[in-house]
């Protein structure tokens, strides 16, 4: 099994607050650009995103949950917080909307905040983990260590509130061993899931300083790439979800040098999931290639409709490799019999 389908049982009503309740500036960090929101979100906006949503989902049987994306929201101002959440928690009174998810920093967590927020019905927070290397967030300028991150994860849990990480890869003086090392530390504080983001260089920010004067060098995407997949073969290996790797693209996030990027350099790519997981399957199936006869030529792989893509790879990148690497044809068959994760390989004569 490479992937199992993730029954979609919920819709996530995102709403970003970029840089609310975050005074630090992260080195890397430029949330207004990442998000692609340059004002501060109100009450109003919130009714306004929920009303627009809850509009246009089609599935009358849904679980609906309004997601505060970006920013570290539990270091709002409390009078502003407490409007947006309770701006929200009307629709959950209302039987509209199921629960909250946040996201914030791991050292605005403590047991006061966490019971006024079961009290607005937050149910899942993200924390901003991104190394569990102390140095390595001291490079980046992250102002809290990995310690913080483990009293808020046991706060979280302990509170039976759905727990979720974010990491990076790529970061100022962090290597391989240390993102592995992350993924490890991470993985013993039980997480439910966890995002993966590669560093990228943005405009206005302390990195693009750096990497302007020849301080930094941001990984290429095939070096992210294998990178994230190790972290994810951990994660998948524990039963802990990755729900997204890879930044969101949107009207200024997207290729470096692109009319309107704000992205300078670094990994990026529209679908750096796919480019992940698509490596992922070319591993799966060169073990199986390995185990063939090595005078066969010619191939043909049974797999879901579903898989059928990230197999091919990215501009059918795993077809020629396999073909470089064991001169071998291969026919991809879209097949609704077999579970998507699974495949079947044959020899053709």
């Amino acid at each position: 099994m490479i992937f199992k389908k993730r029954v979609k049982k919920e819709y996530i009503i995102p709403i970003f607050v970029p840089n609310l309740g975050c005074p630090n500036d992260c080195t890397f960090c430029n949330q207004k650009k990442i998000s692609g929101k340059s004002t501060d979100v109100t009450a109003k906006d919130v009714r306004k995103t929920i009303d627009f949503y809850l509009k246009n989902f089609k599935d009358d049987k849904k679980y609906v949950e309004v997601a505060f994306f970006g920013g570290s929201f539990t270091g709002i101002d409390l009078e502003v917080q407490n409007e947006l959440l309770e701006a929200a928690n009307e629709y959950i009174k209302a039987g509209k909307v199921g629960s909250i998810r946040i996201s914030t920093r791991p050292d605005y967590i403590d047991k006061k905040t966490l019971r006024r927020l079961k009290k607005y019905h937050v149910k899942t927070i993200e924390l901003g983990v991104q190394s569990s290397n102390n140095e390595v967030l001291e490079a980046s300028k992250r102002n809290h260590t990995f310690e913080d991150v483990v009293k808020a994860s046991k706060l979280i849990r302990r509170k039976r509130m759905i727990l979720g990480h974010q990491m990076m890869v790529g970061m100022p003086e962090s290597t391989v061993k240390d993102e592995i090392k992350t993924a490890e530390d991470l993985i013993k504080l039980k997480p439910k899931m966890v995002r993966i983001y590669p560093v990228l260089v943005i405009k206005g920010t302390e990195l693009a300083r750096q990497y302007s004067k020849g301080e930094y060098k941001p990984l290429t995407i095939e070096q992210a790439v294998e990178r994230s997949k190790e972290i994810y073969y951990l994660f998948k290996r524990n039963n802990i979800e990755v729900i997204r790797i890879g930044l969101q693209p949107s009207g200024e996030i997207m290729e470096p040098g692109k009319n309107g990027s704000s992205v300078l350099a670094g990994p990026f790519h529209p679908a750096f999931r796919q480019l992940v997981e698509s490596s992922m399957w070319y591993d799966t199936i060169e073990e199986r290639i390995k185990e063939i006869n090595n005078k066969t030529k010619k191939i043909q792989i049974k797999v879901n409709p579903d898989d059928v893509n990230n197999v091919i790879g990215n501009k059918k990148e795993n077809i020629l490799k396999l073909k470089k690497n064991y001169e071998i044809d291969t026919i991809i068959k879209s097949d609704e019999e077999i579970a998507q994760g699974e495949f079947e390989i044959e020899e053709i004569e």
